[in-house]
């Protein structure tokens, strides 16, 4: 796994970056990871690579994917920072760069201090808003169900909030892969993530600003971020698209990554 320093990251080159008819240089696509996950959610993904011809990264956030030595997270801005210091390390100076729920808010904190770095923007099962006060209170409760009984017991209580019902049902492998992701994370991160989660600002007055094309995307069976709010996503961002993806729920690269992909080589391809 590539390394930048103490900054863990996924990546893919392609192989031939002129087979897409394109002579410019091989561009960038960054997607941040949701919570309680870590990089590797975003394997299936790396297949764009080829697909598009675009380079694809996807940053371990802080504490992450088995890492050691990290500093703790205090809040958002910790993850936002880690990857503004990763595209400097990397001398990446635009790219489109997304994330699904976790990672769609660190996205949105990346832009809210450095807008610079965006050539498009990836926005999926996310949203713009605060917690609210009750959403504080189940953080609280998650925190204190990691203490008593650690990571799994946490994750066996987002399994039916993180998967929709068709994943359920039909593709046990994904509820497996889903537990040897967050198996890969120390309850440590996982709390200090909570933290980030329960404190992290309204990126709402943002969506104007962001002029950048936009995908917007969100499976029809998520209930955590619903299509609803991923439509009033799509109508904040002047000129963003909006994707529902079939049969998928809150982490719906993982529920249907073929689907996902498709949409995304498309924004690549012919928007950005």
């Amino acid at each position: 796994m590539p390394t930048v320093g103490r900054l863990r990251y996924l990546e893919a080159l392609p192989q031939s970056p002129r087979q897409h008819g394109s002579t410019r240089a091989t561009r960038t696509l960054v997607l941040l990871h949701a919570f309680p996950l870590n990089a590797q959610m975003w394997e299936p993904q790396l297949a764009l690579a080829d697909d598009t011809g675009w380079r694809v990264i996807a940053p371990h956030l802080r504490g992450m994917g088995g890492a050691a030595g990290d500093p703790p997270t205090l809040s958002m801005d910790d993850y936002v920072g880690d990857v503004i210091d990763l595209l400097d390390a990397l001398h990446i100076e635009d790219a489109v760069i997304g994330g699904l729920s976790m990672g769609g808010y660190v996205a949105l904190g990346v832009f809210r201090h450095a807008s610079r770095y965006f050539s498009g923007m990836v926005l999926a099962d996310t949203r713009s808003e605060a917690d609210t006060p009750e959403g504080v209170e189940g953080r609280k409760r998650t925190l204190a169900l990691l203490r008593e009984k650690g990571a799994m017991a946490v994750l066996d209580e987002l399994i039916p909030k993180l998967l929709g019902e068709t994943t359920r049902r039909d593709h046990p492998e994904i509820v497996e892969r889903l537990r040897e992701l967050v198996r890969l994370n120390s309850d440590a991160a996982i709390g200090g993530a909570i933290t980030a989660l329960m404190t992290r600002p309204d990126s709402t007055p943002l969506l104007s600003s962001i002029h950048c094309p936009t995908l917007v995307l969100v499976g029809e069976e998520d209930t955590l971020t619903p299509p609803k709010l991923s439509q009033g996503l799509h109508q904040a961002i002047a000129g963003s698209e909006l994707v529902l993806l079939p049969a998928a729920g809150h982490l719906s690269s993982l529920e249907q990554p073929q689907a996902f992909n498709v949409a995304l080589a498309r924004f690549l391809t012919h928007r950005v």
